[in-house]
């Protein structure tokens, strides 16, 4: 035997009816947070912001860290001779 039941009703008064919490304003803080997170980090994603952390004195620094890149190589080159 078999019985079918259809139930019409909205998704609110279903999860009244299962006494399931309302988690839709919980949902809706959640989100607003990610959504101000995302905002923060993209907007230390412009390029002037991420020029200056990677290269704090500018030009000067690029200078240095090609400095310190031939020293090294210089100094691995030197080892396998």
């Amino acid at each position: 035997m078999k019985i079918n039941v259809d139930i019409d009703c909205t998704p609110e008064e279903a999860r009244t009816f299962f006494g399931l919490p309302e988690v839709k304003p919980l949902q809706d803080a959640l989100m607003k947070e990610m959504e101000e997170r995302m905002r923060q980090s993209l907007a230390g994603m412009d390029t002037d912001t991420l020029w200056r952390t990677w290269f704090p004195a500018g030009v000067q620094g690029m200078e240095q860290l090609q400095k310190m890149f031939w020293q090294q190589f210089t100094r691995g080159s030197e080892k396998n001779e």
